[in-house]
């Protein structure tokens, strides 16, 4: 399976969108309740690549089969140097290799943009997304029990950390 990953561009908003609803409606990968509109989604896109963020797509004979960005992990000044990531997958694109490496991109991305850190943020019990991470060089750094509320339950979120 030949993949190309490449800077986003407007024209693929709305398989960005295909993409991410899914786990907004089915999954605690997101603790987001309702899957954004294209309009928000184009709206995210501008923000991450606005602020110097990278913001990929990983294309399979010209369709886009994931997303993966980085973004601010606080917003105060003094945490300017890290950045949380985030990676999508259609579904009929899961477990071939396909999320690490757009996670292998993103991070050679920022780390050539000078970031220091990135943290990741895993909602639920998400082996496969843990598993991703630490192939990638993240390391478990603890905890947070049931700050998330979806489908009725609290959840709690892993979170992992990598030096860039």
């Amino acid at each position: 399976m030949p993949l190309f990953i490449r800077a986003a561009g407007s024209e693929d908003i709305a398989a960005i969108a295909a993409i991410y609803a899914p786990f907004v409606l089915s999954s605690m990968a997101t603790l987001e309740l309702e899957p954004p509109d294209v309009a928000e989604m184009e709206r995210r896109l501008r923000s991450v690549q606005e602020g110097g963020l990278p913001y990929l797509v990983a294309e399979v004979d010209g369709v886009v089969v994931g997303y993966a960005y980085a973004a601010p992990f606080r917003p105060r000044p003094g945490y300017r140097f890290t950045v949380e990531d985030s990676v999508y997958l259609r579904a009929d694109h899961a477990r071939r290799g396909v999320g690490r490496q757009l996670l292998h991109a993103l991070v050679e991305r920022c780390r050539a943009a000078g970031y220091r850190q990135m943290v990741a943020v895993i909602g639920g019990d998400n082996p496969a997304s843990a598993a991703m991470h630490t192939a990638q060089g993240f390391v478990p750094v603890g905890v947070l029990h049931e700050v998330g509320f979806k489908f009725g339950k609290w959840w709690d979120v892993t979170l992992m950390q990598r030096k860039l």
